[in-house]
């Protein structure tokens, strides 16, 4: 399936211009706030930070290559390993939201639900 590119999608869901890589976003809006899904296969929990400002969601982290062996010449290489930013901006404040993450294969879940209610 094609994606399409637009002036609106670059102004809402931009990507930090210094970022050898940007991770991709699905963003769901749920009944009692969101649900973001970030593609991050390789990249561990300990290496990602998460920021809410305003209306903005901050994702940074890093994705290393752990599995180089002592040795081994580079043939080809299309995985982008190195740090990485994404900035999304949502259509309401999200600071007084809670946040609740979860790895699961390769994705990152970053849901986001206001006070009192149960994900």
């Amino acid at each position: 399936m094609a994606r399409q590119s637009s002036p609106f999608g670059k102004m809402m869901f931009g990507a930090a211009e210094s970022s050898a890589w940007t991770p991709a976003a699905d963003i769901y809006r749920l009944a009692d706030g969101w649900l973001v899904k970030f593609d991050l296969a390789g990249v561990r929990p300990e290496d990602v930070t998460i920021t809410l400002q305003g209306t903005q969601l901050i994702l940074r982290g890093v994705r290393r290559d752990w599995f180089v062996e002592t040795g081994c010449q580079q043939y080809c290489m299309e995985i982008a390993y190195s740090h990485f930013e994404r900035v999304l901006t949502l259509p309401s404040c999200l600071d007084q939201l809670h946040i609740q993450t979860e790895f699961r294969h390769g994705m990152f879940l970053i849901r986001l639900f206001t006070e009192g209610t149960t994900p």
